[in-house]
């Protein structure tokens, strides 16, 4: 049997995808409801870190320590063997996730009032943090034809015309699962230059790439003339999201210069000690499993599409990256709220509503399939038997 076919019982164990879901759906029972919402896999973190863990454990001294030679190396080598990037070590810097990340890249470089853009859908955080922060988020939908997505670069000029301080990229996107080609890459950088905007890529699902080969924003012609913040995490990857770790890649000094600045003066002290060790272990020993795990993914999607896509009014597909699916009920004719009752009161399955992401999502669900298969087809039964 696959290691990941095995079901593991989760409620009580403080999942957010389990035990919140009563505060998130606003329900008083939810004991009946499958969760296909937050992006955190229901598979076991790769045997590599419990081992790495347990033996970091022997040592009973747990005092201030720091990501050494040994962590920064293997964050190198794994971007260098698994998507040809070449990182200088000594433009990595530690923060405990990527939306942190986001937070302190977006304090460092803009004011109150400034203008942040990103293209929609969006994951929420790239809009409730700067708004948080008293920036003005500044949207473009992305075009889409049959199911489709692209970048309207008309439309993405007009927004940097009107005097946005950074743009924020998703690449992998969440929650469409696009991998952006080389170029696109390379026309959103060149808008970046002329127009001296700030570039903060979130490249958080590179590593979950399903039918497409991802291309890091850094490496795209003139990325070197541009000021690009990206930021980089085992966590999806490995599914150990509550093991806070995420890294900045910063190769501009005066850039790098300012985000320690910044952490110095939040008292941002780095990773701790579990989360070197897993960050260490999951990069020198964790290929095996991810290797294992696409392919899996791959199969729970194509049965997804297959299953879904029978079904009156409802298109989906198999995303190029990412273990979300993104799919489109405008043809059954029911509004968002009249389906979200439907999968909640008698499908019995949680997933997230389109306009989570934005006005642009409306009509949509954001479906998480990185579960044991017979989740998955209980997810699809429920969707089934909501939409009866």
């Amino acid at each position: 049997m696959s290691f990941f076919n095995e079901i593991h019982e989760r409620k009580g164990s403080s999942s957010i995808k389990l035990d919140k879901m009563r505060d998130v759906y606003n329900l008083e029972d939810t004991s009946k409801l499958l969760p296909m919402w937050i992006a955190d896999m229901d598979f076991p973190a790769p045997p590599v870190v419990s081992e790495a863990i347990t033996e970091r454990l022997k040592h009973p001294i747990f005092g201030y320590t720091y990501a050494n030679c040994d962590v920064k190396d293997a964050v190198v080598n794994w971007y260098q063997t698994r998507h040809n990037w070449t990182i200088d070590s000594e433009t990595i810097l530690f923060q405990p996730g990527v939306v942190p990340a986001i937070a302190a890249i977006i304090e460092t470089f803009t004011n109150k009032n400034d203008k942040i853009g990103m293209v929609t859908p969006a994951y929420p955080p790239f809009v409730n943090v700067p708004s948080a922060q008293q920036r003005e988020v500044v949207t473009c939908e992305l075009t889409e034809q049959n199911g489709h997505y692209t970048l309207d670069f008309d439309k993405l000029e007009s927004m940097f015309k009107s005097g946005i301080a950074m743009f924020i990229l998703c690449n992998p996107h969440n929650p469409i699962g696009i991998v952006w080609s080389k170029e696109e890459l390379e026309q959103l950088v060149a808008l970046c230059i002329k127009y001296d905007v700030y570039l903060l890529a979130d490249e958080i699902h590179a590593d979950i790439l399903i039918t497409k080969t991802y291309t890091p924003t850094l490496t795209v012609k003139d990325a070197d003339k541009a000021k690009i913040i990206t930021c980089i995490a085992p966590t999806k990857t490995f599914n150990i999201a509550g093991i806070h770790a995420a890294m900045m890649v910063v190769p501009n000094k005066e850039l790098f210069t300012a985000l320690e600045a910044d952490a110095q003066a939040h008292g941002q002290l780095g990773l701790n000690i579990f989360a070197c060790t897993t960050v260490e272990a999951v990069y020198t020993k964790g290929a095996p499993w991810l290797d294992e795990l696409l392919p899996y993914l791959k199969t729970n999607m194509e049965y997804v599409v297959n299953e879904l896509n029978a079904l009156p009014g409802i298109h989906t597909t198999v995303p190029e990256a990412t273990y979300l699916m993104w799919i489109d009920y405008r043809e059954t004719g029911l509004d968002e709220q009249e389906m979200m009752e439907r999968l909640l009161h008698k499908g019995f399955v949680a997933l997230d509503p389109g306009t989570k992401y934005g006005e642009a999502g409306r009509g949509f669900l954001r479906m998480n399939v990185a579960s044991p298969f017979d989740l998955v087809k209980q997810g699809v039964d429920g969707i089934k038997k909501a939409l009866q």
